[in-house]
């Protein structure tokens, strides 16, 4: 795929995810263990076989600049890399105002490197996708531009930007959360066809929508809101690729069309439950599509104490490297790297990032416990939910307690 760019936004602050967010981009939030969101996009580019990406950042990056720059280092001299692109405020002194106009701000990097065709995909969800599936049937269409879409019941189009298609998949009205009545999608009824906010332009066509778009004073300078519908209007071969439809080598049934956007804290735990299954939605261990990211240096897990009420153990869980279950005991749970659990402490349902420690007797319900926070001996987090708000932490409309990065704990 040498005549293509791929261009990652990873600038969103991802303010329904807080207080995730809080200290970090929502793309270099943790997921899985030991992954962050952005590696599964890019990921995808690499297995899908696209080596020149670049990563437009600007919310709180330093966290995201440094997983990129230690777990993404391509071939540089046979032209591979996965370049960071901060905000610049090339066109101005004002930081990114929308999808659209993050890209026309760094132009300059597209001009650079004078592709044919450049994706343009977000950096915030969790998905398997070859994307020179996607690529082919732009190129089959001889399309101005293509956007992947999912299917979603009727009931949930007002929460996407709803795409509507004659029967070749060219796209013939695009609504942004509509309200009233949308078309459903072919072959599927009862669905309607969502958009990814995932992007594969030619270059030409994206050069002079962005430029048009950056002189419009009444525009929001978004993909979704304006450049989309604008190239609609003016009669652009624009066409749908079905997701639902896309396969990967490995791919198992349960995969298919898998797609979380994992938007606030409760989509994001249940994401992350997910992967527990016996037969999980998203496979992590599929090694004809490999999932990459940083090495960390640390030993095996480990789990010690074998005695009647004080043993480690971990049941229906995913345990990283450098994690000690010593003496307790973990039930659907994911831990990070370094993670130590001590003895007699219970931890159920619950998601543990990097650096965190369970002290003794401790239990630990249905929440998620952000880095480098000790729990002290005794504590108890997600057992009463109003007591988890009165100590300041937020609780998620499913009972998701959230105890933030390097957060001070007392009994």
């Amino acid at each position: 795929m040498n005549d293509t760019l791929v261009m990652i936004l990873a600038g969103g602050e991802g303010r329904r995810l807080y207080p995730l967010t809080k200290d970090r981009a929502k793309p270099a939030v943790p997921f899985g263990g030991r992954y962050r969101i952005i590696d599964f996009v890019i990921n995808n580019f690499v297995n899908s076989g696209f080596y020149k990406i670049k990563v437009l950042t600007q919310y709180k990056s330093d966290s995201l600049n440094k997983h990129i720059v230690r777990g993404w280092p391509l071939s540089p001299i046979v032209n591979q890399y996965v370049d960071l692109v901060p905000a610049q405020m090339r066109t101005g002194g004002e930081w990114y105002t929308g999808t659209a106009d993050a890209v026309y701000q760094n132009m300059n990097a597209i001009s650079d490197e004078n592709p044919h065709f450049v994706c343009i995909f977000g950096g915030d969800s969790v998905f398997k996708m070859d994307i020179s599936q996607m690529m082919k049937c732009h190129k089959k269409n001889l399309a101005s531009l293509t956007i992947s879409a999912i299917p979603v019941p009727l009931s949930e189009a007002h929460k996407f930007g709803i795409m509507e298609v004659d029967e070749h998949w060219k796209l013939t009205a695009f609504k942004e959360k509509p309200t009233g009545k949308v078309k459903e999608m072919p072959g599927k009824p009862g669905y309607a066809l969502a958009s990814m906010g995932n992007y594969i332009f030619d270059n030409d066509i994206l050069q002079k929508a962005l430029s048009e778009d950056a002189k419009d004073e009444n525009s929001s300078h978004d993909f979704g809101k304006d450049i989309i519908p604008k190239l609609l209007r003016e009669g652009y071969q624009v066409f749908v690729y079905d997701f639902s439809s896309n396969t990967h080598p490995g791919m198992s049934e349960t995969e298919q069309g898998y797609w979380r956007d994992v938007g606030d804290v409760d989509a994001y735990w249940q994401a992350n439950m997910d992967l527990l299954a016996y037969e999980p939605e998203f496979n992590l261990y599929n090694m004809q599509w490999p999932l990459r990211t940083y090495n960390y240096n640390y030993p095996p897990a480990r789990f010690v104490r074998e005695e009647e009420d004080r043993t480690g153990m971990a049941i229906k869980s995913l345990v990283s490297e450098g994690c000690v279950i010593s003496g307790g005991k973990i039930t659907r749970c994911v831990l990070s790297p370094n993670v130590r659990v001590n003895s007699f402490a219970q931890v159920t349902d619950s998601i543990l990032m990097e650096d965190v420690q369970i002290g003794r007797n401790a239990v630990i319900q249905k929440a998620i416990i952000d880095k480098v926070v000790k729990i002290p001996d005794y504590a108890k987090i997600g057992v009463d939910k109003e007591e988890d708000i009165k100590r300041g932490f937020y609780v998620s409309p499913n009972g998701v307690t959230v105890v933030p990065k390097g957060a001070k704990l007392y009994v």
